[in-house]
């Protein structure tokens, strides 16, 4: 498969360029019942991405982070903590938080909510840590 090498290549700077990632635990087969996404999120492996980085981070010393299934990572305003339940639909990709106004892309909001956990739980000294 093509796309192995590209993983690993990427998975390698990934941990090269980073102490500490944070990924979120993706139920895969709930997602791609949403037939919009299924083809994306199938041909990028994430499982194998999720396995690579695992591994290597284990293997370079780095702290891999792994956001419980149940962090609401997209529902929650990165601004004020506030929790939108209208993001499960994956087809939203905008909105604007009914608490502080302020406009969020998903994707980016996701990522901001990510690296708060990533802080928040830094200082735990095991390489692969599953927040509670």
């Amino acid at each position: 498969m093509i796309l192995i090498p590209l993983l690993h290549k990427l998975t390698k700077r990934i941990i090269d360029e980073n102490q500490v990632i944070c990924i979120e635990d993706l139920k895969i087969l709930k997602i791609i019942k949403n037939k919009s996404v299924t083809k994306d999120i199938l041909e990028c492996s994430w499982n194998e991405f999720k396995r690579q980085l695992e591994y290597k981070a284990k293997w370079y010393g780095r702290k891999l982070i792994i956001a419980p299934i149940n962090y609401a990572s997209s529902q929650i305003c990165s601004n004020c903590g506030y929790k939108n339940v209208k993001m499960k639909d994956l087809n939203i990709r905008e909105w604007i938080c009914q608490k502080c106004k302020t406009n969020h892309d998903r994707d980016i909001n996701v990522a901001y909510n990510l690296l708060k956990l990533a802080i928040e739980n830094y200082g735990d000294s095991s390489g692969i840590l599953f927040p509670s």
